[in-house]
């Protein structure tokens, strides 16, 4: 049986182009499970092994990999950075229990490390920091800890200090051990030789190790009072307060070096073994019923208890589909019947493998902890629990986002039809961020995303994984749909063709709601005018159209609709009957609310060389963007803004022009809001030509 206090399952996360995938490989280097390093920029990095990885040199899903460090497992997941694949972070983020968050030395900490270091809030995992690249021009280790502090509003607890900048980065000081860990220039991690602290930092590290002690000790009140009487405590002591704050996230041991350079990667792998928490450390999982509210149970740590796993990714490979598990509690063998919860049947456990970026390791075993993959799983999902037959629970499941922005595709020929249709199943079952849907009307389908690169990236594993030639249009917006008055009205159906008729008579008021409040149903009906058991057939009769807005067939969002009064028919009145008068009410009432059209907002990052800046503001503006704050940094100056999605397609392109390739931008979705009127008739008149050319090919 494997001693769990020996293991830590831990992803990195950064910003693009801080070095996670960099770090990733120094770490398999020194943990002796490679022993060539593979570097990003010549596409050749363990971890990023698909071919459009290697070409465009990003990270675009996540990797899994083990390893071992003085005696301790290591199950590590790289992420990816970029803004439009980051539900895989998230997945990632929910099954681990530890991470190393990867800041660049000069370019701090960056957007994508916001929304990053918010999901491993969220999911309530502790960190440790490691600022990368302090090689480089403007790195500056100290800023770095301040924006950490500033930006994340997070307390990093600093642990080392660097020798020198730039070019004379030669390595680090351990505030806790006093010594200075010093590498040569010949680029192998294991040449270093640890000295006395340089003369000139002396005064600096008393400094930093005085405020390093006093934080850990707030840990511990005891060791804390000894400490205010003069009595120093000892480094376990030290040690045990630095890993309970770090698990109880009260701070973020915080680490330097550079991954490229091979030096201080040491440090924190260390500092994983010695401050990040082991599975039996973390908050257990809770369980939740088949309606996703909690149970009040809990998927408690341990071997000996009914097995819980939690699916959070499926990857299609050369051998077949591979699902990831997580595993809370209990064990695993081959050959083992488990239950998936959320279908209800059951699956056989066939090959288990331990993974290693896209190679693989046969096990007939796995328990409490482990992170393997699965072969050949039919019907299990990213979310889907897997446990006992015998003692059924579901966990926690992943909430993902609506996508932003869609993309028509068409096979080019007969042929490809077919193949489009079994290749895109598999690449939904892959990424829960990616939807289809096939338009009834025209037979096109239609791809939906996070953003242009996520389904710029679709539409290449089409071509080229899976060898379908795709036409592809251009990318649509997805606009909804609102209304801006209210409105009393009533609606009566009433049909009658021998035998029992139907008959439903409802008033009602339609009202615009909240922005984000979806669409709100209640009655306020009293007396019996509207019996009670047809109140639910007319929220469906609603509810139904809100897919199909009456200015453009957009969803309709955020309104309100109270049923008053009504009247019924002893015979003729039904649930069918009281649904179809509220579609009907629907179409009669919309037009006369004020409906109008609203499009997505997109949260834009823009960083740029401070010589550039105007050009950038003034390209922001021409683009119907809101300026919100601009920060300078030592390399230029971060601008943020609200801009709407339509606005933004190209934006990469026109922004490395003004800037001379310098300039980076990452972009969330943030909010709706009501289109200008020009772009509003402008949009109308765009779905109306493509209805008529549906039509006409018809």
């Amino acid at each position: 049986m494997t001693d769990l206090s020996l293991y830590r399952n831990i992803g990195i996360f950064a910003h693009v182009d801080a070095g996670k995938t960099t770090t990733t490989e120094r770490i398999l280097k020194l943990t002796g499970k490679i022993h060539k390093l593979g570097e990003v920029h010549d596409g050749a990095a363990t971890t990023d092994f698909m071919e459009q990885e290697q070409e465009r040199g990003i990270t675009i899903q996540s990797a899994a990999t083990s390893c071992f460090w003085n005696g301790h497992r290591f199950n590590i997941i790289d992420t990816p950075g970029h803004v439009d694949f980051t539900i895989e972070v998230y997945r990632s983020l929910k099954v681990l229990d530890g991470g190393i968050g990867v800041f660049c030395g000069s370019g701090g900490v960056e957007p994508q490390s916001e929304t990053n270091w918010r999901y491993a809030n969220d999911s309530e995992v502790a960190r440790v920091i490691f600022v990368n690249k302090l090689d480089r021009l403007g790195a500056d280790f100290y800023r770095v800890v301040k924006q950490v502090e500033d930006v994340l509003g997070a307390n990093p607890l600093v642990m080392i200090l660097p020798i020198g900048t730039e070019d004379n980065f030669v390595g680090c000081v351990d505030l806790l051990t006093e010594k200075a860990w010093v590498w040569d220039n010949s680029g192998d991690p294991m040449n270093y030789e640890i000295q006395d602290i340089p003369a000139d930092m002396v005064d600096d590290v008393a400094e930093w190790r005085e405020k390093l002690i006093e934080t850990a000790l707030e840990q511990d009140d005891e060791a804390m009072e000894k400490y205010l009487d003069g009595e120093m405590p000892s480094l376990e002591t030290i040690q045990a307060c630095i890993r309970k704050g770090t698990i109880s996230l009260a701070f973020f041991p915080t680490y330097c070096g550079s991954a490229f350079k091979n030096k201080g990667v040491q440090l924190v792998l260390n500092a994983v073994v010695d401050y990040l928490p082991c599975p039996t450390e973390v908050q257990p999982q809770p369980e939740v019923d088949l309606e996703g509210v909690p149970t009040g149970q809990f998927a408690l740590v341990d071997v000996n208890k009914p097995l819980r796993a939690l699916a959070f990714k499926i990857m299609d490979d050369r051998f077949g589909a591979l699902t990831f598990i997580r595993i809370y509690s209990g064990k695993l063998n081959k050959g083992d019947t488990l239950l998936n919860t959320f279908t209800g049947k059951t699956e056989r456990i066939g090959r288990m493998v331990e993974m290693h970026a896209n190679d693989r390791i046969e096990i007939d075993y796995a328990q409490a902890g482990d992170i393997i993959a699965v072969v050949g799983m039919k019907n299990v999902q990213t979310g889907h629990t897997l446990c006992d037959p015998k003692f059924p629970a579901t966990l926690e499941p992943m909430v993902f986002p609506d996508p932003v922005i869609s993309l028509a595709v068409a096979p080019k020929d007969k042929a490809g039809s077919e193949k489009m249709g079994i290749a895109i199943g598999k690449m939904v079952a892959e990424d829960p961020s990616f939807r289809v849907e096939t338009d009834e009307e025209s037979g096109e389908v239609i791809l939906r995303g996070m953003g242009e690169l996520h389904l710029d990236i679709k539409v290449d594993i089409l071509k080229r994984t899976y060898g379908i030639d795709v036409e592809v249009g251009k990318p649509q917006v997805a606009y909804r749909e609102t209304i801006t008055q209210t409105v009393e009205d009533s609606y009566t159906h009433k049909k009658q063709s021998g035998g029992s008729g139907q008959f439903g008579k409802i008033d009602y008021r339609i009202e615009p709601g909240e922005p984000g409040s979806g669409f709100v149903f209640e009655s306020a009906v009293t007396g019996g005018n509207v019996p009670r058991e047809f109140w639910p057939a007319v929220e469906k009769g609603f509810k139904s159209m809100i897919d199909q807005g009456v200015l453009a067939g957009f969803p309709c969002l955020d309104f309100k609709v109270t049923l008053l009064d009504g009247g019924f028919h002893a015979v003729d009145s039904s649930a069918i009957a009281f649904e179809i008068a509220a579609k009907s009410a629907f179409r009669q009432s919309i037009p006369k609310a004020g409906p109008q059209l609203i499009e997505p907002i997109m949260k834009v990052d823009t960083f740029t060389p401070d010589s550039h800046v105007g050009d950038v503001i003034g390209d922001l503006n021409r683009r119907r963007g809101m300026i919100k704050s601009q920060d300078a940094g030592v390399t230029g100056v971060r601008i943020k803004s609200d801009v709407p999605l339509s606005e933004m397609f190209g934006y990469i392109g026109d922004l490395r022009t003004m800037t001379s390739g310098r300039g980076q931008f990452s972009m969330e979705f943030s909010h709706y809001l009501p289109c200008p009127k020009n772009v509003a008739e402008e949009v109308i008149k765009e779905v109306q030509e493509r209805n008529k050319a549906k039509a006409a090919k018809k």
